[in-house]
């Protein structure tokens, strides 16, 4: 995307849940400094996965797409509106809610990014020499000024930019948020969708539609997506782990052979 499709990100922090991060620098278990890489490897039993499958929509014509933007506008009670561009592009605002359940990496520093950090960008051109594991509020929610041809892959790496997130995009999905007849559904974007264009089809009501980033979890592990030192720190897991039940196996035999020698020194010869 050119430099003046890039995005605008008005954002608004609506979460009561205090967050909390670690500082990997100050830890001395290795395990401890990479616990966000060995979450990944645990893998909970699923009745399905999330498969990014894309939604067809319809191509508007300009017509179509000036009076869909009106009745839109007519619906909302805020001042959130969409605007059609010359061009035949138009703006507008999405929210996302942020439900991540594992920390995210940022650059190491005295206290977490806050959101005058996160608009000013600061921290983010320099090399990341050091991480520090920080959790996002549960639940935060943000409202997002983007393109109608902003694509759902931009939406996550702009947002992890913005708040200086260094973790791989891959470890993230935007994901639709639906509920019909008393149930929710979600259904992951694929990387070329366009948000803004889902948000007019369907209108204003957040439950016709909302979204929602969450981690990338497939039925795999996607190795490509982690840095050196945490795959290198995966081999270290297994081997301490392969070691750990080896020493509990081992230690098991060991009681076993001690009480079949006790037995047998109990009994009277004969």
């Amino acid at each position: 995307m050119g430099e003046a499709e890039t995005p605008s990100f008005e954002m608004t922090w609506s979460s009561t849940t205090s967050s909390g991060y670690c500082s990997q620098e100050d830890s001395d278990s290795e395990l401890e400094q990479y616990f966000t890489a060995r979450t990944s490897l645990v893998r909970r039993p699923r009745r399905d996965q999330d498969e990014a499958v894309e939604r067809e929509t319809p191509d508007l014509s300009q017509a179509e797409t000036e009076q869909k933007i009106k009745d839109y506008n007519g619906q909302i009670n805020s001042n959130l509106f969409m605007s059609l561009n010359k061009d035949g592009s138009y703006t507008g605002f999405i929210k996302v809610q942020l439900k991540l359940v594992r920390p995210v990496s940022v650059p190491s520093s005295k206290k977490p990014p806050s959101l005058q950090d996160a608009r000013r960008g600061t921290g983010r051109s320099s090399a990341v020499k050091r991480r520090t594991s920080f959790y996002l509020p549960k639940d935060a929610v943000k409202h997002l000024h983007v393109l109608s041809r902003t694509r759902a892959r931009e939406v996550i790496e702009a947002l992890l930019r913005k708040f200086m997130v260094v973790d791989d995009p891959r470890k993230f999905a935007l994901f639709e948020r639906t509920e019909r007849h008393g149930q929710i559904y979600f259904r992951k974007l694929s990387d070329e969708e366009q948000p803004l264009k889902l948000r007019l089809l369907a209108g204003p009501s957040e439950k016709a539609l909302s979204f929602v980033l969450k981690e990338n979890d497939s039925g795999e592990v996607n190795w490509d997506a982690f840095s050196m030192p945490e795959l290198h720190n995966f081999l270290r897991i297994l081997q301490r782990e392969e070691e750990e039940h080896l020493r509990q196996i081992l230690q098991k035999y060991s009681r076993c052979r001690q009480k079949i020698q006790e037995a047998l020194h109990a009994c009277p010869l004969g």
